[in-house]
């Protein structure tokens, strides 16, 4: 399926009105543009339908980038990242139960990815990843397990998740202050476990 005809969820909906009230404080748009934009969003039954409401808009911050434009980390080039885009379907899930699961080297993260640990462990690397848009969300449904997640340098993570009896420790990521940077924002659940993120560099190719 392709990922504009994906049914919308509501992390979605909010995401693409927070992006049209940040361009009525910098004036883009008028009140009566506003009201009309949000009725188009909370209407909104597919991804594509949210991507048209909020197509001529920067991204948060003030970034002129296109929302869909993959972004690759310093090791990937243009082109290879958008090969790697073209092969998105929008989501991934990621599942880890009484076991572990490590994703690493080249490989492409979703605008929405889905993380459930239950007594396991999710090691998630992307230090040489390719990010499908400028900002892509992680999902997380962490139960009596951990979620480990690295960023090369230049990468914002925002940590939107509710912890219980648990943890999530951003202490050891870098603070990007770049409106332009790449950002990955965590959201969902994490009871008794833990989620760490780390910014670390890329791993160093052996002959260099």
């Amino acid at each position: 399926m392709e990922p504009d005809r994906l049914r919308a969820s509501d992390v979605d909906r909010e995401h693409s009105a927070a992006r049209i009230r940040e361009a009525l404080a910098e004036g883009r748009i008028d009140q009566d543009e506003l009201e009309e934009r949000l009725d188009r969003v909370y209407r909104a039954k597919t991804v594509g339908e949210l991507a048209e409401v909020t197509r001529d808009l920067p991204l948060s911050g003030g970034s002129s980038a296109v929302a869909g434009e993959p972004v690759g980390m310093p090791s990937v080039s243009t082109e290879e990242a958008r090969r790697l885009a073209a092969e998105g379907r929008g989501r991934e899930t990621i599942s880890a139960v009484f076991g572990g699961v490590e994703r690493g080297g080249r490989w492409l993260v979703e605008p929405h990815t889905n993380v459930s640990v239950l007594f396991g462990g999710v090691d998630l690397d992307l230090r040489e990843a390719v990010l499908a848009q400028r900002e892509v969300v992680i999902q997380c449904a962490v139960i009596f397990g951990g979620l480990s997640v690295t960023v090369p340098h230049g990468v914002r993570v925002t940590n939107q998740t509710s912890a219980f009896l648990g943890g999530v420790d951003l202490g050891k990521v870098d603070s990007a202050t770049d409106p332009n940077a790449p950002t990955v924002r965590l959201t969902g659940t994490c009871l008794l476990g833990g989620i760490e993120v780390r910014t670390k560099a890329p791993k160093r190719k052996r002959g260099r």
